[in-house]
């Protein structure tokens, strides 16, 4: 398969333009130097549109299109509850986790550790998180993004992680956060209207050219099944899904540990002129979230009809994509690579923050700052070389990426909400406890997969988060704090929202209500 020379000169033209703004926006002042606040928290100056987006744009990679895609190719609708469920998890994350790690003034998730337990906990999470982005999250978004270029234009695998790599050094190194995030906001357009055009032409070839309408109904009849977003036992997705477990189980830790307190991702909201304006931003990421499952879902769903002898359900989204017309192939790549590299450029951008403020410094404290912002970019090239020797060998036999990462993620997320959500709003949570639910997690579920084989991995990360909780409590109980552990005090955190941010959550509750009512 190749791509014509005007769906090339379409995507050149958005590298250079994309690297260009990303230069532009990064520029400073004469005589100021850039620090380690400017290079990794954009020196807090980020406005609600910005955050929001890069959001969005750190969140939906490869993963998420070419995954979540093959996964609505292999299971159908009920694979949204990922996107839909996180609308609501951002609300509460915006509410609750927000004003405290803002008040605290922190640059990565490890900080706040060590601020509310001892650095035995920010160096073990630390090193932890480090692993999880370098060995699963970079090597994902790399293979699934060189897969889809494969696809589309056959270039060869390794070539093809070699360009997204390269690519997102370009945007990113020189100007870090700030550069990633204003330039989201052109990525997320990119990626919506792309997203969205990709999926009104899959529906109207459907229709035979009957119209979108049309095409979704045919959809709907011919493949009902697809549009069951609760799955029941006898459903051979059951294991993936488990029925009501998406709504009031598992479901709720994995997105509250990946919404939460996952680097790269809540890295954006620290970077927020004001809690006001992080919440703002909180909020329009929800309501994107609403219209992922028809930019990442829908396609699959409609290459079961356009394109149904795939060999693997990864291969959904790229297919589909060379069935579009000229020129608008062109726009959808890039809308495409645009959410790769955005997600890349986030990813390494958060492994070189927590390198270099979590471990680095805190070995060889009282550099310049221009000497830590330098280990910084000397760490995001390491790590993008690192994930793209590690990728084939990781993910190359899986045809199901994001189930593989959502699983393999599983086996920790249990600990790292026990961890957070105790040491923000139960005073007396020691470290010693907190290691405890944060190490046995990894214990308890490796223990449950080996053992109980037939538990859904959703439900056993429900399951394991409460014996955490447990575990926690009475090693806290049988044992003493340490000297250095701060309780948060939450009497002197302000929860208090905005009345805009009030009605949009409950906008966001009603129409997620209606989804789950029409397509329950």
């Amino acid at each position: 398969m190749t791509i014509a020379n005007l769906d090339l000169a379409v995507f050149v033209v958005y590298v250079i333009g994309l690297i260009g703004v990303a230069w532009w926006v990064s520029r400073e002042k004469q005589g100021h130097e850039k620090n380690t606040n400017d290079y990794f928290l954009a020196g807090n100056s980020l406005p609600w549109w910005a955050i929001g987006a890069s959001l969005i744009a750190a969140n939906i990679s490869a993963e998420q299109i070419i995954g979540m895609s093959g996964s609505g190719y292999k299971i159908g609708l009920a694979i949204a509850s990922y996107e839909w469920m996180a609308a609501i998890t951002l609300i509460i994350v915006g509410k609750f986790f927000l004003p405290i790690f803002l008040k605290n003034k922190i640059y990565t998730m490890p900080q706040f550790l060590e601020q509310r337990y001892d650095h035995r906990v920010r160096i073990v999470m630390a090193i932890f998180w480090l692993g999880v982005y370098v060995f699963v999250n970079l090597t994902a978004v790399l293979w699934l993004g060189a897969l889809a270029i494969n696809t589309i234009t056959g270039v060869d695998l390794m070539y093809g992680m070699i360009f997204l790599g390269v690519f997102s050094l370009a945007y990113s190194l020189y100007g870090g956060l700030k550069a990633v995030a204003m330039t989201d906001i052109i990525q997320v357009v990119l990626l919506v209207f792309g997203g969205l055009f990709l999926s009104y032409t899959a529906l109207n070839l459907i229709s035979d050219g009957n119209g979108v309408w049309r095409g979704f109904t045919t959809l709907t009849t011919e493949l009902p099944g697809k549009f069951d977003m609760i799955l029941s036992a006898d459903s051979e997705h059951y294991m993936d899904l488990p029925g009501i477990s998406v709504l009031i189980g598992g479901m709720w830790i994995m997105n509250l540990s990946y919404w939460g307190f996952n680097q790269y991702i809540i890295q954006r909201t620290l970077a927020a002129k004001s809690v006001t304006e992080a919440q703002k931003g909180i909020v329009f990421a929800a309501f994107l979230k609403l219209l992922m499952p028809l930019i990442v879902v829908l396609p699959g769903i409609a290459a079961v009809i356009l394109v149904p002898e795939l060999s693997r359900p990864d291969q959904a989204y790229p297919s589909l994509m060379n069935v579009m017309p000229v020129g608008i192939k062109g726009l959808i790549f890039a809308a495409l690579v645009a959410a790769i590299v955005s997600s890349l450029a986030s990813m390494t951008n958060s492994v070189s923050t927590i390198f270099t403020m979590d471990i680095y410094s805190d070995k060889r404290p009282g550099k310049s700052q221009h000497h830590y912002v330098l280990v910084g970019r000397i760490v995001s090239v390491t790590a993008l070389v690192i994930a793209m020797i590690a990728a084939k060998p990781l993910l190359g036999k899986f045809d199901q990426a994001f189930q593989f990462i959502q699983e393999f993620t599983g086996f920790f997320t249990p600990g790292i909400v026990a961890l957070f959500v105790l040491g923000m709003f139960w005073k007396r949570t020691t470290a010693t406890g907190g290691l405890v639910a944060a190490i046995g997690s990894a214990v308890l579920s490796f223990g449950f997969y080996l053992l109980w084989p037939t538990l859904p991995f959703m439900d056993r990360v429900g399951l394991v988060f409460l014996l955490c909780v447990v575990a926690a409590l009475v090693v806290s109980h049988l044992g003493k704090g340490h000297k250095t552990e701060q309780p948060v005090e939450l009497s002197e955190v302000n929860f208090g929202t905005t009345a805009g941010f009030n009605i949009a959550s409950v906008a966001v509750c009603i129409v997620l209500i209606a989804f789950y009512t029409v397509w329950w």
